[in-house]
């Protein structure tokens, strides 16, 4: 096994936050590259009362780099419920708010919640600019606002930062050039992965760098970002706003439980079609069983590590 494997993962909260539980038992030098355009539920209500970046996404990855099964894991992802201001708020949001206060910045306070929490890696988040999301739509109208842009009925044409070009978080960029590997997904492919990419210098650095280059394609459609999208339309979407090549393509090839499929059906989420063979040329395809059938049709941490390891180090 490779400790020393440099590993760079891109994305928002539950997609990153699953492939960074699986590896970091493999290496010892991993960083998450994380969105931070989230507007919604307890980031959201943060982010307009304190006027912070959202920590949500943040807070997934940190949690799923710290020890396994801890309490002070669990600690973090616990959710106040009932009728009091604080319902609706995760308690790890509200520490890193705290530390943020306490601290100064915001990356001070990522900084020293992993501290804290002990964790196996680095969580960046790819701009400290307080970005908003922008999307422009097939029917021609402009939207701001991660929520607002989910909700809207119509397909994705573009999407864009408000304001445009943000500077990326220092180390960001060098994490990206030092890399041997970089992984893109899963995860929202508008909302998690595509934002990082619009960051100032980063696809760039991605390009340029010597580091594989992974994308992890989801399981299923997202309602109101990617119905119908296919696997070659998820890669397209990522190599248009990388301005490059991905050099690997990750699919899920096992099973899913028709209990599961009903469960997604019902919120208007399908099985990803794999129209892969004959439609996409120049990126090494993995076909691999790396789902998780629990609670949802998601990624396994420990078969999406395993897979990474055996294929590319």
């Amino acid at each position: 096994m490779k400790r020393d494997a440099k590993i760079v993962g891109i994305g928002g909260g539950t997609g990153l936050s699953t492939i960074l539980e699986g590896l970091k038992h493999r290496t010892d030098y991993l960083t998450a590259i994380v969105t931070v355009t989230d507007d919604g539920g307890s980031s959201g209500r943060l982010r307009k009362d304190l006027n912070i970046l959202p920590p949500g996404d943040i807070r997934n990855c940190i949690v799923s780099l710290a020890e396994s099964n801890s309490l002070i894991s669990e600690l973090f992802r616990y959710r106040f419920s009932g009728k009091s201001d604080l319902s609706g708020h995760s308690f790890g949001n509200l520490y890193i708010a705290a530390m943020t206060a306490i601290t100064g910045s915001f990356a001070k306070g990522i900084s020293e919640t992993s501290r804290v929490l002990a964790i196996k890696g680095k969580v960046l988040p790819s701009t400290l600019e307080n970005v908003v999301l922008g999307a422009r739509f097939k029917d021609g109208k402009t939207i701001l606002g991660q929520t607002k842009i989910i909700a809207y009925p119509s397909p994705i044409e573009e999407i864009f930062l408000v304001p445009g070009n943000p500077l990326a978080h220092k180390g960001v960029l060098k994490a990206c050039r030092e890399a041997d590997l970089i992984i893109l997904g899963p995860g929202s492919l508008f909302s998690s992965i595509i934002p990082n990419l619009l960051v100032k210098g980063v696809a760039d650095a991605i390009i340029k760098s010597k580091a594989k280059k992974i994308y992890i394609c989801n399981i299923m459609t997202q309602p109101g970002e990617t119905d119908d999208f296919t696997v070659s339309g998820h890669l397209l979407a990522v190599e248009k706003y990388l301005g490059g090549h991905i050099d690997h393509l990750i699919i899920n090839n096992g099973e899913i439980s028709k209990d599961l499929i009903k469960k997604h059906i019902e919120k208007n989420s399908f099985i990803v079609t794999d129209d892969s063979r004959g439609s996409i040329t120049g990126v090494e395809i993995i076909r691999a069983d790396i789902a998780s059938n629990k609670d949802y049709a998601r990624h396994d941490p420990e078969k999406i590590s395993k897979v990474m390891f055996e294929s590319f180090l």
